[in-house]
């Protein structure tokens, strides 16, 4: 590994606790952290448009056309490289396996992945109580299958280092995380 540090994403699907994780890792490390999303948001506002889901999209299938499946890791790779040089970075958001193998060519044994995951019943109801784009049953569903098949992002989750099922308390997902931190350090 470089130094010890390790590059570190954070994958499941929408509800499992990705983002209470990544949060998490980040405020008890004090490493980096990137959201592989925020290079979307950013060429939307680049555009002058409103981020939201229908713009964002648009967005994204443009980088997948330039880029290929792969194509959130490569525009993020030089941030990624930067922040690298001092500190471990979190990614938070990195989906498909296109993704992952471009990450792993690159950093090798120090990228390593974390899998959260919740079943469907619990992610749906997490969903719908989300103040900040909640989903309905339906529209979790859909997005579930989109995610797996057009993103590829079972290959990520499948392949994770370390795995937390997140089905109980937010102290428990924390401890979890605690244990992987210990094993990692």
């Amino acid at each position: 590994m470089n130094g010890n540090k390790i590059i570190f994403a954070v994958v499941g699907l929408p509800g499992a606790g990705k983002s209470e994780a990544a949060e998490y890792i980040k405020e008890k490390t004090s490493w980096s952290k990137i959201h592989f999303g925020n290079s979307v948001v950013d060429e939307v506002i680049r555009r002058g448009q409103e981020p939201n889901q229908a713009n964002e999209k648009v967005v994204r299938d443009e980088f997948r056309r330039l880029y290929g499946m792969g194509a959130l890791a490569t525009i993020n790779l030089p941030k990624i490289k930067e922040l690298f040089q001092n500190s471990s970075v979190i990614i938070e958001s990195m989906y498909s396996w296109e993704e992952y193998l471009e990450l792993k060519k690159e950093f090798g044994d120090s990228f390593k992945v974390l899998a959260i995951f919740a079943s469907p019943k619990i992610r749906t109801e997490r969903m719908a109580g989300r103040s900040f784009r909640p989903l309905t049953p339906e529209e979790l569903i859909a997005r579930d299958y989109s995610q797996i098949e057009t993103l590829h992002q079972a290959g990520p989750i499948a392949r994770a280092d370390y795995t937390i099922i997140n089905e109980s308390s937010e102290q428990d997902l924390h401890l979890q995380i605690d244990e992987i931190l210990s094993i990692i350090n």
